[in-house]
């Protein structure tokens, strides 16, 4: 059996295509080179992440990592955030809350939920590559939870 890490799937969840370019052109910056797939609501996103059935078991074993907005057409990225963290099969997933919001106690609320990183956007160009070589370091040591 090959000990042999999964790259790991940028999964992006941004409505705006400005910012969403941003954030793609500042992870290539950053030397990272994984697969970015872009969402621009919660309701497809979600559908991706846990399936059809809502289960989580489609991308079970998968590496994936979540570039989240909290300002969504159809949800806000807070409910995305409590979905993904109470299913099994997506808790382990690190998220990364990119919001315009700065607001302390909505910082605190995604934190609780488990939120890994959070950036406040616009964020200057090195605060952001700078997040994003962090997350880099943070691919590298991810471990793929073991199969049961």
């Amino acid at each position: 059996m090959s000990n042999e890490a999964k790259p790991v799937t940028i999964v992006m969840i941004e409505d705006d295509e400005g910012h969403a370019r941003l954030i793609e052109k500042n992870i290539r910056r950053a030397g990272v080179s994984n697969e970015i797939l872009p969402f621009t609501n919660g309701t497809r996103a979600l559908a991706f992440l846990l399936g059809a059935d809502g289960s989580g078991l489609v991308n079970k074993g998968r590496q994936l990592l979540i570039l989240l907005d909290l300002n969504l057409p159809d949800m806000t990225g807070v409910d995305i955030l409590e979905k993904l963290k109470g299913n099994d099969h997506t808790r382990c997933c690190p998220v990364v809350v990119l919001t315009t919001t700065d607001d302390q106690r909505e910082i605190q609320r995604c934190y609780d939920l488990g939120a890994n990183v959070y950036i406040t956007k616009p964020v200057n160009y090195d605060g952001f590559a700078n997040a994003i070589k962090q997350l880099g370091l943070f691919f590298s040591v991810m471990q793929i939870p073991k199969a049961d």
